[in-house]
C-alpha cells in the first residue's frame, strides 16, 4: 500500500491534540454497535439503515476477509451464529459467503458497499484479522475516507501496524496493552503510554476489575484522549457513564440510547 501525505494537524499527539475529523462532533457520541445487534441482523445493511434513520451517525462494525479477499461487514470467524450457513470465513470464497443470510433474511455486506451507502456517517471499523487490514486501509485510501473511519483492534500489533501503513491521517484507538497502561496512569502507578491513538474505547469492567471510573476519563483527557464504552445496554449503567464525562457510548439497544440522550438535550449532536 502506498502512504498517502496526510496533514499532521489531524493527528493526535501528546498534551493538547488536535481534534481529528472523525471526532469533531459535539461528544458525547452515541454509536450503534454493529448497528444495533439486539435487532438480530447485526452488520447488516438493513441495521445500519435502521440506525440511520432513528438519527445515529456513528456507526460501529467489523471486518473480515474471505478466502478471495472480499473485504466483508462481519464479527465471528464462521457463520454458525448469526446466518444460515456454516463453516470458517477465511476458508469460504465471496460466492458462497454472498449466499448466507443473518437470521435467516438478510446477506453479509462488502464493507465498500456500505462505506458508499452511507456517505454521510462515521465508522469505527474492529479490524478483526490480520489478513483484513491491508484491504481495509488500500479501500479508505481508494474512497478518501480517512476523515471518516477509526481503526482499532484487540490485537496492539495490529493497531501499530495499521497507523505505520495509513500514516497519520488514520485515527485509531489504543490497543490492550495501551489501555492498560493508561488504566496504570489513572491509578498513579508509573507506567509508560505511548502516544498515537486518540482515543481509548473500552468496557467499563473486565471480569470484576473496573475499567472506567472517573480517574480514568480523566487521564484519558489529561493525555488528549476520548473514552468510548462499549457495549452498554442498560439506560442506568449509560446514565452513569455519561455522569463520569465519557466521550461516547455504544449499544445495541438503539431506541434506549437515543431516547437517553434526547431527555439530556443530548441528541441533537447525532
Amino acid at each position: 500500500m502506498t502512504n498517502v501525505p496526510a496533514d499532521s494537524a489531524h493527528f493526535p499527539s501528546p498534551g493538547h491534540p488536535p481534534v481529528h475529523p472523525f471526532l469533531d462532533a459535539a461528544a458525547p457520541l452515541a454509536f450503534a454497535h454493529r448497528g444495533g445487534a439486539a435487532s438480530g441482523l447485526e452488520n447488516t445493511h438493513a441495521a445500519f439503515s435502521r440506525a440511520v434513520e432513528l438519527g445515529y451517525r456513528y456507526l460501529e462494525t467489523d471486518v473480515h476477509t474471505t478466502a478471495d479477499g472480499a473485504l466483508v461487514a462481519f464479527h465471528d470467524t464462521t457463520l454458525e451464529r448469526t446466518t444460515d450457513c456454516s463453516g470458517p470465513l477465511a476458508e469460504l470464497g465471496w460466492a458462497e459467503v454472498s449466499r448466507a443470510r443473518v437470521a435467516g433474511r438478510e446477506p453479509i455486506p462488502l464493507f465498500a458497499e456500505l462505506l458508499r451507502a452511507f456517505p454521510r456517517v462515521r465508522w469505527n471499523i474492529d479490524v478483526k484479522s490480520e489478513r483484513a487490514l491491508v484491504p481495509l486501509l488500500e479501500l479508505l485510501d481508494g474512497e478518501a475516507a480517512w476523515d471518516r473511519v477509526c481503526v482499532g483492534s484487540f490485537n496492539e500489533a495490529r493497531v501499530a501496524r495499521a497507523r505505520a501503513l495509513a500514516g497519520p491521517r488514520l485515527l485509531t484507538s489504543l490497543g490492550t496493552s495501551g489501555v492498560l497502561a493508561l488504566r496504570m496512569r489513572s491509578l498513579k502507578l508509573p507506567w509508560r503510554l505511548r502516544a498515537g491513538a486518540g482515543c481509548a474505547q473500552v468496557p467499563e469492567r473486565h471480569g470484576r476489575l473496573r475499567v472506567v471510573d472517573r480517574a480514568f476519563v480523566r487521564a484519558a483527557h489529561e493525555r488528549g484522549l476520548r473514552v468510548h464504552v462499549w457495549t452498554v445496554n442498560d439506560p442506568e449503567r449509560a446514565a452513569a457513564l455519561l455522569d463520569l464525562g465519557v466521550d461516547g457510548i455504544m449499544t445495541d439497544q438503539l431506541e434506549m440510547l437515543r431516547d437517553l440522550f434526547a431527555r439530556r438535550g443530548l441528541w441533537r449532536h447525532q
